[in-house]
């Protein structure tokens, strides 16, 4: 337990952002490709909430989850990308004590929910597919907020008892952060006390939760598989086969970085080089909200036409609308 005097002096603590170690004299050549995914995140997935929002039609459980995912990539790539751009443009990479931590616990919080949902989406298809004429009673208005409910309790519970246990420890030693952002493992290490208890409930943590949701996302795409195959018409089949891979596709390059970044962090240095993990770990943040929205949503093909049609109805009354009525003003 610390004292009244540790708190306020970790409470004025100042943390240092190295950005990718090893890699400085490149830092001003990664900024303008993040620059340009973070702007086509923000993009693709606020043109997906305002295409669902609204357009009556696209108000089904699909749908929604899919907004609740381009929401929380929003959120997840947005905790991040702004202060690595800040490192990368201008080299400052100070944080405050309370900002590390907050931007901590919202990394975490955000990669469960986006397991969570993904977990969610694979159940939406295997319904979908496998028990059609039971779609409609099986994802009730009801049980979908009660899905994203518990998928956001599940998130925040879970991870408020690891941003407890290392915004206590005392950090009275070195405050370079060899990372990009304030990830778990690279700020535990710089405590002066025993971070074993966090670093385990975070490996543990995050192993039962991606077991879990990865078991059921693999057990809901091998149903819809075999369903598929059961299909007659070739190009049904076909078409199925391209969105279910996409999808699979989309998973690994978030839970494969994901997993190796965790377990390459606790195991330690010296398996692979510093700034290898660290941009692996920088993948799995700013890559999936960019994929989300061009593989879940533009490959849409009712997304992908409403979308359109905002485009273009926005267009048309921007260049024809708008000149008429500044005549008649």
């Amino acid at each position: 337990m610390l004292n009244s005097s540790s708190n306020q002096t970790l409470s004025s603590t100042t943390f240092f952002l190295m950005g990718v170690p090893g890699l400085k004299e490149a830092h001003h050549w990664l900024a303008a490709p993040l620059c340009t995914i973070y702007i086509l995140a923000l993009m693709g997935n606020s043109f997906i909430i305002t295409v669902i929002w609204k357009d009556p039609e696209l108000h089904e459980p699909m749908y929604f989850f899919l907004c609740v995912l381009a929401t929380v990539d929003i959120i997840m790539a947005t905790s991040v990308t702004p202060k690595m751009l800040s490192i990368f443009w201008s080299g400052n990479g100070s944080i405050g004590f309370t900002a590390c931590f907050f931007q901590m616990y919202i990394i975490h919080t955000t990669t469960a929910m986006e397991s969570g949902l993904l977990l969610a989406m694979a159940f939406d298809r295997y319904v979908a597919i496998c028990k059609p004429l039971h779609y409609n009673s099986i994802l009730t208005p009801r049980k979908i907020i009660a899905i994203n409910m518990a998928n956001v309790l599940r998130a925040t519970i879970a991870l408020i008892p690891l941003s407890w246990m290392v915004s206590h420890l005392p950090y009275c030693g070195s405050h370079m952060i060899t990372h990009s952002y304030c990830e778990h493992m690279a700020v535990a290490k710089l405590a002066c006390a025993d971070h074993m208890p966090s670093s385990l409930y975070s490996l543990i943590g995050s192993s039962i939760i991606v077991v879990i949701d990865v078991s059921f996302i693999i057990a809901s795409y091998s149903l819809i598989l075999q369903a598929v195959f059961n299909i007659s018409s070739q190009n049904a089949r076909h078409k199925a086969l391209s969105t279910c891979g996409s999808h699979v596709g989309v998973m690994a390059l978030y839970y494969l970085p994901a997993m190796m970044s965790i377990y390459l962090a606790w195991l330690g240095d010296g398996i692979i080089p510093i700034h290898t993990r660290v941009l692996l770990a920088d993948l799995y943040l700013v890559i999936p909200p960019v994929l989300n929205p061009l593989i879940y949503g533009l490959r849409t093909k009712r997304i992908s036409q409403h979308m359109w049609n905002l485009l273009t109805t926005s267009f048309f009354d921007y260049c024809y609308l708008n000149p008429k009525e500044q005549m008649r003003k």
